[in-house]
């Protein structure tokens, strides 16, 4: 049985950057690490967007902003996003890219098959697919298992959820250096709902109708509604190049609390999506660095968690939107109607000092979270 002293089971966004940080770091020279995925990482599955100011997978950028729109029902507001950088990246490019880059470390080992089991057995663990068995030191599980997080009242599950179509059009209609970061607008009926629009020439544009609410809609009803905004934008020929369809858990549920010593759940399954807006890339790409640190210093995984006072920020909002999901737009509208938006996306990243998170929270509707706030004290 080959032993390893690290295995990672699933090979999606949170394992390959903290993969892609270990072989630059002096500590893991030495050791050999398992990469297991049923998934061969050959589609364009996703896209991930983020706003950087550090130049960060550049060279693998599908297309990067520097200015950008928020709309609600009642205003519209153009930004310039300096001092960051709004990115795209599609799954394909990114997958490429880095396995491009690991598979020259010949400490490390990918292997095509499935995780059926994988258990912690005193001093090492056990990894156990379809096929055959590994033993490590150490697990890194980013495969979802929604069970505990279903099972549970406690922390309410809030679901980024979306239908994405890339359009080409006969004319020219897009603004292709200024993206749609959240586009209120749209009839909310009864929900949060936004329209997201990432331009990537005057013709060509990925259109994103999404929802952050408890309930998935039918598919027919995102296309519908997708159908509608490019009516309204005034764009009637257009052709469907490419489509996606996601679903981000957004939720402050502790799924750290089921790692243990030599078991860490990263990605999705470990809590590293911001559960207040659902992006992954950026928090995936700070936690991958922070574990890979940790690592020379700690033997216990569970240790490495910590609690924040960004993480009490957003179960409150995840609380205010499963309770009364029509008031999301509002919330946000409050965010970016004024005031420094360079300074809201630095408090997404939980980068502001106790002032600075106090003159956002401030803005927002007061009597939502004070309600929010006495419901989780009492």
């Amino acid at each position: 049985m080959q032993h390893y002293h690290y295995i990672f089971t699933g090979t999606g966004l949170a394992a390959l950057l903290t993969v892609r940080e270990m072989v630059q770091h002096p500590f893991y020279r030495d050791k050999k690490i398992l990469l297991l995925d049923a998934d061969a990482k050959k589609t364009n599955d996703r896209t991930w967007c983020f706003w950087d100011e550090k130049k960060q997978f550049e060279n693998i950028q599908h297309k990067a902003w520097e200015a950008a729109v928020f709309a609600d029902a009642g205003f519209e507001r153009r930004f310039a996003m300096a001092p960051y950088t709004y990115r795209m990246i599609r799954g394909l490019d990114f997958y490429a890219a880095v396995f491009e880059e690991l598979h020259q470390n010949p400490n490390l080992t990918f292997i095509q098959e499935k995780v059926v089991d994988f258990q912690e057995l005193g001093n090492h663990c056990l990894v156990k697919t379809e096929n055959q068995s590994f033993t490590s030191n150490y697990i890194f599980n980013s495969i979802f298992n929604p069970e505990r997080l279903m099972a549970q009242k406690k922390f309410p599950l809030v679901h980024q959820h979306f239908v994405g179509w890339f359009v080409q059009t006969e004319t020219p209609v897009f603004t292709p250096d200024c993206a749609t970061f959240m586009d209120f607008s749209v009839p909310q009926k009864g929900n949060t709902r936004f329209m997201y629009v990432l331009p990537t020439s005057e013709k060509e544009a990925l259109l994103e109708y999404t929802l952050f609410s408890a309930n998935l809609l039918p598919r027919e009803e995102y296309e519908s509604e997708i159908k509608a905004y490019l009516e309204r934008l005034g764009i009637t020929a257009y052709t469907i190049t490419e489509t996606e369809q996601g679903n981000i858990p957004m939720t402050c549920y502790p799924f750290w609390k089921h790692n243990s010593e030599r078991i860490l759940h990263i990605g999705s399954a470990g809590g590293w999506t911001k559960a207040s807006t659902g992006y992954t890339f950026k928090n995936a790409l700070k936690k991958s660095k922070a574990l890979v640190n940790f690592l020379p210093q700690n033997n216990d995984l569970r240790k490495f968690h910590k609690i924040n006072r960004f993480w009490f920020y957003d179960l409150l909002l995840i609380d205010i939107l499963y309770q009364k999901n029509e008031v999301g737009s509002s919330i946000f509208a409050s965010m970016f109607r004024r005031g420094k938006v360079a300074t809201i996306f630095k408090f997404l990243d939980e980068e502001t000092t106790f002032l600075e998170d106090l003159n956002i929270i401030l803005r927002c509707p007061k009597t939502l979270f004070i309600k929010a706030l006495i419901r989780r004290l009492f």
